[in-house]
Protein backbone atom coordinates (compact mmCIF):
# COMPACT_ATOMS: atom_id res chain seq x y z
CA UNK A 1 0.00 0.00 0.00
CA UNK A 2 2.86 2.39 0.86
CA UNK A 3 4.49 1.63 -2.49
CA UNK A 4 1.25 2.38 -4.33
CA UNK A 5 0.93 5.76 -2.57
CA UNK A 6 4.51 6.63 -3.49
CA UNK A 7 3.91 5.77 -7.16
CA UNK A 8 0.76 7.89 -7.27
CA UNK A 9 2.61 10.80 -5.68
CA UNK A 10 5.41 10.53 -8.22
CA UNK A 11 2.95 10.47 -11.13
CA UNK A 12 1.53 13.76 -9.86
CA UNK A 13 4.81 15.50 -9.07
CA UNK A 14 6.97 14.50 -12.05
CA UNK A 15 5.23 16.65 -14.71
CA UNK A 16 5.85 19.73 -12.58
CA UNK A 17 9.40 18.78 -11.76
CA UNK A 18 10.26 18.22 -15.44
CA UNK A 19 7.95 20.50 -17.42
CA UNK A 20 9.97 20.04 -20.61
CA UNK A 21 8.93 16.38 -20.61
CA UNK A 22 5.24 17.19 -20.26
CA UNK A 23 2.72 17.78 -23.06
CA UNK A 24 3.84 20.17 -25.83
CA UNK A 25 3.15 23.83 -25.19
CA UNK A 26 -0.01 25.31 -26.65
CA UNK A 27 1.89 28.50 -27.44
CA UNK A 28 2.74 28.63 -31.15
CA UNK A 29 5.93 30.41 -32.07
CA UNK A 30 5.42 32.72 -35.08
CA UNK A 31 8.39 34.21 -36.87
CA UNK A 32 8.51 37.73 -38.29
CA UNK A 33 7.72 36.80 -41.91
CA UNK A 34 4.61 34.97 -40.72
CA UNK A 35 3.59 37.98 -38.64
CA UNK A 36 4.07 40.25 -41.63
CA UNK A 37 1.92 37.97 -43.78
CA UNK A 38 -0.86 37.88 -41.18
CA UNK A 39 -0.74 41.65 -40.87
CA UNK A 40 -0.99 42.07 -44.65
CA UNK A 41 -3.95 39.69 -44.78
CA UNK A 42 -5.72 41.61 -42.04
CA UNK A 43 -5.07 44.90 -43.84
CA UNK A 44 -6.37 43.60 -47.16
CA UNK A 45 -9.41 41.96 -45.58
CA UNK A 46 -10.26 45.27 -43.96
CA UNK A 47 -9.86 47.02 -47.31
CA UNK A 48 -12.09 44.50 -49.11
CA UNK A 49 -14.85 44.75 -46.51
CA UNK A 50 -14.74 48.54 -46.75
CA UNK A 51 -15.13 48.28 -50.54
CA UNK A 52 -18.04 45.87 -50.28
CA UNK A 53 -19.75 48.11 -47.72
CA UNK A 54 -19.17 51.14 -49.98
CA UNK A 55 -17.24 52.84 -47.18
CA UNK A 56 -14.31 54.00 -49.32
CA UNK A 57 -14.03 57.18 -51.31
CA UNK A 58 -13.79 56.56 -55.08
CA UNK A 59 -10.73 54.45 -55.84
CA UNK A 60 -9.08 53.42 -59.09
CA UNK A 61 -6.94 50.40 -58.32
CA UNK A 62 -6.52 47.59 -55.84
CA UNK A 63 -3.60 48.45 -53.51
CA UNK A 64 -0.47 46.79 -54.85
CA UNK A 65 0.10 45.02 -51.53
CA UNK A 66 -3.37 43.46 -51.85
CA UNK A 67 -3.00 42.16 -55.40
CA UNK A 68 -2.16 38.59 -54.35
CA UNK A 69 -4.87 38.68 -51.69
CA UNK A 70 -7.52 39.63 -54.26
CA UNK A 71 -6.18 37.06 -56.72
CA UNK A 72 -6.39 34.27 -54.14
CA UNK A 73 -9.90 35.31 -53.17
CA UNK A 74 -11.18 35.52 -56.75
CA UNK A 75 -9.61 32.18 -57.70
CA UNK A 76 -10.49 30.43 -54.47
CA UNK A 77 -13.40 28.79 -52.76
CA UNK A 78 -14.46 31.93 -50.90
CA UNK A 79 -15.57 33.80 -54.02
CA UNK A 80 -17.65 30.85 -55.24
CA UNK A 81 -19.26 30.49 -51.82
CA UNK A 82 -20.12 34.19 -51.76
CA UNK A 83 -21.74 33.93 -55.19
CA UNK A 84 -23.68 30.84 -54.18
CA UNK A 85 -24.92 32.42 -50.96
CA UNK A 86 -26.37 35.40 -52.83
CA UNK A 87 -27.91 33.08 -55.43
CA UNK A 88 -29.55 30.95 -52.74
CA UNK A 89 -31.09 34.01 -51.12
CA UNK A 90 -32.35 35.24 -54.50
CA UNK A 91 -34.04 31.91 -55.20
CA UNK A 92 -35.69 31.89 -51.78
CA UNK A 93 -37.07 35.35 -52.41
CA UNK A 94 -38.27 34.46 -55.91
CA UNK A 95 -40.14 31.44 -54.59
CA UNK A 96 -41.81 33.56 -51.92
CA UNK A 97 -43.42 35.91 -54.45
CA UNK A 98 -47.05 35.13 -55.25
CA UNK A 99 -47.39 35.51 -59.01
CA UNK A 100 -50.91 36.07 -60.33
CA UNK A 101 -50.17 35.06 -63.90
CA UNK A 102 -50.71 38.49 -65.47
CA UNK A 103 -47.15 38.59 -66.83
CA UNK A 104 -46.36 41.85 -65.08
CA UNK A 105 -43.86 40.49 -62.59
CA UNK A 106 -40.35 41.20 -63.82
CA UNK A 107 -36.92 40.18 -62.60
CA UNK A 108 -34.05 42.48 -63.58
CA UNK A 109 -30.55 41.10 -64.03
CA UNK A 110 -27.41 43.11 -64.62
CA UNK A 111 -25.11 41.51 -67.17
CA UNK A 112 -21.48 42.09 -66.18
CA UNK A 113 -20.49 40.41 -62.90
CA UNK A 114 -24.07 39.22 -62.42
CA UNK A 115 -24.74 36.91 -65.36
CA UNK A 116 -21.40 37.09 -67.15
CA UNK A 117 -18.01 37.08 -65.45
CA UNK A 118 -15.16 39.32 -66.57
CA UNK A 119 -12.74 37.54 -64.26
CA UNK A 120 -10.66 36.18 -67.18
CA UNK A 121 -10.05 39.76 -68.30
CA UNK A 122 -9.02 40.96 -64.84
CA UNK A 123 -6.80 37.92 -64.38
CA UNK A 124 -4.78 39.23 -67.34
CA UNK A 125 -4.66 42.75 -65.91
CA UNK A 126 -3.46 42.40 -62.36
CA UNK A 127 -6.80 41.68 -60.69
CA UNK A 128 -7.54 45.38 -60.54
CA UNK A 129 -4.08 46.52 -59.49
CA UNK A 130 -3.59 48.14 -62.92
CA UNK A 131 -5.21 51.39 -63.96
CA UNK A 132 -8.39 50.47 -65.84
CA UNK A 133 -8.05 50.75 -69.61
CA UNK A 134 -11.44 51.22 -71.26
CA UNK A 135 -10.05 50.43 -74.71
CA UNK A 136 -8.64 47.08 -73.62
CA UNK A 137 -11.87 46.23 -71.83
CA UNK A 138 -13.85 47.04 -74.99
CA UNK A 139 -11.60 44.62 -76.87
CA UNK A 140 -12.45 41.96 -74.29
CA UNK A 141 -16.18 42.64 -74.69
CA UNK A 142 -15.89 42.38 -78.47
CA UNK A 143 -14.38 38.90 -78.10
CA UNK A 144 -17.65 37.68 -76.56
CA UNK A 145 -15.92 35.15 -74.32
CA UNK A 146 -17.19 36.13 -70.88
CA UNK A 147 -18.28 32.90 -69.14
CA UNK A 148 -21.51 32.48 -67.24
CA UNK A 149 -21.53 32.79 -63.47
CA UNK A 150 -22.96 29.35 -62.81
CA UNK A 151 -24.85 30.23 -59.64
CA UNK A 152 -26.50 33.15 -61.46
CA UNK A 153 -27.44 30.92 -64.39
CA UNK A 154 -29.37 28.72 -61.97
CA UNK A 155 -31.17 31.76 -60.54
CA UNK A 156 -32.00 32.88 -64.08
CA UNK A 157 -33.45 29.47 -64.94
CA UNK A 158 -35.40 29.38 -61.68
CA UNK A 159 -37.09 32.75 -62.12
CA UNK A 160 -38.03 31.88 -65.71
CA UNK A 161 -39.59 28.62 -64.55
CA UNK A 162 -41.50 30.49 -61.85
CA UNK A 163 -43.04 32.77 -64.46
CA UNK A 164 -41.13 36.02 -64.09
CA UNK A 165 -40.47 38.19 -67.12
CA UNK A 166 -36.71 38.68 -67.35
CA UNK A 167 -35.20 42.06 -68.14
CA UNK A 168 -31.46 42.42 -68.72
CA UNK A 169 -29.81 45.72 -67.92
CA UNK A 170 -26.21 46.63 -68.69
CA UNK A 171 -23.93 49.62 -68.81
CA UNK A 172 -22.39 48.27 -72.01
CA UNK A 173 -22.65 50.55 -75.02
CA UNK A 174 -25.45 49.96 -77.52
CA UNK A 175 -22.84 49.20 -80.17
CA UNK A 176 -22.06 45.97 -78.33
CA UNK A 177 -25.62 44.65 -78.47
CA UNK A 178 -24.87 41.99 -81.06
CA UNK A 179 -21.81 40.53 -79.37
CA UNK A 180 -23.50 40.75 -75.97
CA UNK A 181 -26.53 38.80 -77.21
CA UNK A 182 -24.28 36.16 -78.76
CA UNK A 183 -22.19 35.92 -75.59
CA UNK A 184 -25.31 35.51 -73.47
CA UNK A 185 -26.67 32.79 -75.77
CA UNK A 186 -23.41 30.87 -75.73
CA UNK A 187 -23.33 31.07 -71.93
CA UNK A 188 -26.83 29.65 -71.47
CA UNK A 189 -28.96 32.81 -71.24
CA UNK A 190 -31.38 32.48 -74.15
CA UNK A 191 -34.68 33.97 -73.05
CA UNK A 192 -35.53 37.49 -71.91
CA UNK A 193 -38.11 40.16 -72.51
CA UNK A 194 -35.80 43.15 -72.88
CA UNK A 195 -32.08 43.84 -73.09
CA UNK A 196 -31.38 47.45 -72.16
CA UNK A 197 -27.95 48.83 -73.00
CA UNK A 198 -26.42 52.25 -72.47
CA UNK A 199 -24.02 54.68 -74.08
CA UNK A 200 -22.02 54.72 -70.85
CA UNK A 201 -20.39 51.82 -69.09
CA UNK A 202 -19.91 52.08 -65.35
CA UNK A 203 -16.58 50.28 -65.71
CA UNK A 204 -15.33 53.15 -67.87
CA UNK A 205 -15.93 55.43 -64.90
CA UNK A 206 -14.82 53.28 -62.00
CA UNK A 207 -12.84 50.39 -63.45
CA UNK A 208 -12.29 47.44 -61.14
CA UNK A 209 -14.11 49.28 -58.33
CA UNK A 210 -17.39 48.62 -60.13
CA UNK A 211 -16.39 44.97 -60.52
CA UNK A 212 -15.83 44.43 -56.79
CA UNK A 213 -18.83 46.54 -55.82
CA UNK A 214 -21.15 44.30 -57.83
CA UNK A 215 -19.88 41.11 -56.23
Amino acid sequence: MILLKQLLLLSFVLPFAFPHDAEPSLIVQINQPQLDKLDAQAHCTSWRVAVEANNLTPWKTVPEECRDYVMQYMRGRGYLLDLQRVADEAVLYARSVKLNGDGKFAWVFDVDETLLSNLPYYAQHGYGSEIFDGGKFDEWVEMGRAPAIESSLKVYEEVLNLGFKVILLTGRSERYRGVTVENLFQSGFRDWGMLILSHFHDLLLYGFAAFLWKI
